[in-house]
C-alpha cells in the first residue's frame, strides 16, 4: 500500500520513506535537452510506470522508479540520459559501462544517447533491477 507525502504529494512505499520532499516539475529536468532525449525518457517511462506497484519520483536531479525500494534511477545529463539500476551479478559487458558491488547488489550504468539505444535487452536488465526491489 502507497502512501502520499502530504508536504510535497509524492506517492511513496510508505510512511516516513525517505525522500525528497518538495514538488519538481519533471519538465524542469529536460530543459535545454534535446528531444530526442524527452523521446528515450518517455520510451522507457512508459514501459517501466505500467509494472505493477511502480511509483515514479521527481527530485531537482533525476527521476526514481521505486517499488518497496528505488530500482531505477534515471538522470538526464546533457547529451545522455544516465540509468542507475541494480543486478545482482556483475555485468562487465555493453551496453552496462559501470557495475560496482554495493551491499549484496551491483550497482549499474547505462547510457542512452536516442531511442535507437533502447533495445529489448535493456528492459531485461530493468527488470531484473525491479525483482530485486
Amino acid at each position: 500500500m502507497s502512501w502520499t507525502c502530504p508536504n510535497c504529494d509524492r506517492e511513496l512505499p510508505w510512511k516516513d520513506y525517505r525522500h525528497y520532499c518538495a514538488r519538481v516539475d519533471l519538465d524542469s529536468l529536460f530543459e535545454g535537452r534535446s528531444q530526442e532525449l524527452v523521446l528515450a525518457f518517455d520510451k522507457i517511462l512508459a514501459e517501466v510506470a505500467d509494472w505493477p506497484k511502480v511509483l515514479v519520483g521527481v527530485t531537482p536531479n533525476c527521476i526514481v522508479f521505486t517499488r518497496r525500494v528505488g530500482f531505477l534511477i534515471i538522470k538526464p545529463m546533457k547529451k545522455e540520459l544516465d540509468l542507475k539500476f541494480y543486478s545482482a551479478a556483475v555485468n562487465p559487458e555493453k551496453p552496462v559501462i559501470k557495475s560496482v558491488a554495493v551491499g549484496k547488489k551491483f550497482e549499474n550504468h547505462i547510457r542512452i544517447n536516442s531511442v535507437e539505444d533502447i533495445k529489448p535487452g535493456l528492459f531485461v536488465y530493468l527488470r531484473e533491477s525491479y525483482e530485486l526491489s
